[in-house]
């Protein structure tokens, strides 16, 4: 349902947001994207919902190909993605009916089947007795389950959350990700964007993590996929074969003494 293969992001400034990322995400998965502030969280559902391009790589959602997906086709993308934005983006202007009714609004659905989705939508997420009321009038966890169901409206076959118990207390941020949880058991595919490790080691789903812009580790449940460094193969050798790690190592420790030797003989000339 999701593949990025080789994906790299340069910005303008120079910086790399990520560097040769890969992983794939199959329909009705629920995963953690993990990582500090700046890791590169945001910026691969950028590319999902492709507000921008990779440098680099591929990017699969379903069977588009988001880098040449045709500008026209963009909407028809984003209706097949809920996105939960880190700042919520809600309308301070509007209610939270309102709020929640603006995606069928744009994409003109009939005011009597847009009445009926919002009612529904609102009751699945505890709101109905604040669909009247204004953004700044809720709690932090309200607003955040207002932005879970304007995301829902269209009824998307993936969800982005992005930090959505990020200003929450503890209490409150169990009860989003059990929201979300519920989501998916009916079928969606959700991705949760978090630093929350209490909550990710709490819930037992698959975590990649991700610190730099790449990728260091894919935890499947209890198993993990690491990266792997020269430290590591070295290490791993040494278990399996002590007696040529050791041969190994002696023989680098030669052939860095022979060179040291060589340096000072030409040095002498």
């Amino acid at each position: 349902m999701i593949k990025l293969d080789k994906v790299s992001k340069k910005f303008g400034t120079g910086v790399f947001g990520l560097s040769d990322v890969s992983f794939s995400i199959d329909r009705g998965e629920f995963v953690f994207l993990v990582g500090p502030t700046g890791a590169g969280k945001t910026t691969i559902f950028r590319l999902l919902i492709r507000d921008i391009l990779p440098s680099e790589g591929s990017v699969t959602v379903n069977d588009w190909d988001v880098v040449t997906l045709p500008k026209s086709k963009i909407p028809l993308l984003r209706k097949k993605i809920g996105f939960v934005f880190q700042d919520l983006k809600l309308l301070l202007d509007r209610t939270i009916f309102e709020n929640i009714a603006l995606p069928l609004e744009v994409v003109g659905v009939k005011t009597e089947e847009a009445l009926k989705t919002v009612e529904d939508i609102l009751a699945q997420v505890g709101l109905t007795e604040h669909k009247d009321k204004f953004p700044i009038q809720l709690s932090g966890g309200e607003l955040q389950r207002t932005a879970i169901a304007r995301a829902l409206v269209l009824s998307p076959e993936i969800l982005l959350a992005d930090e959505p118990t990020g200003n929450l207390d503890a209490a409150m941020s169990w009860e989003i990700v059990k929201l979300l949880s519920d989501i998916n058991k009916k079928g969606t595919t959700v991705v949760m964007a978090t630093h929350n490790r209490d909550i990710v080691k709490s819930l037992g789903k698959r975590t990649i993590h991700i610190e730099k812009g790449k990728i260091v580790d894919d935890e499947k449940g209890s198993f993990s996929v690491k990266v792997k460094t020269d430290v590591d193969e070295s290490e791993e050798q040494e278990k399996k074969d002590p007696g040529k790690h050791k041969e190994d190592k002696d023989d680098k420790v030669k052939l860095s003494e022979a060179k040291v030797a060589s340096a000072g003989e030409e040095k002498k000339k």
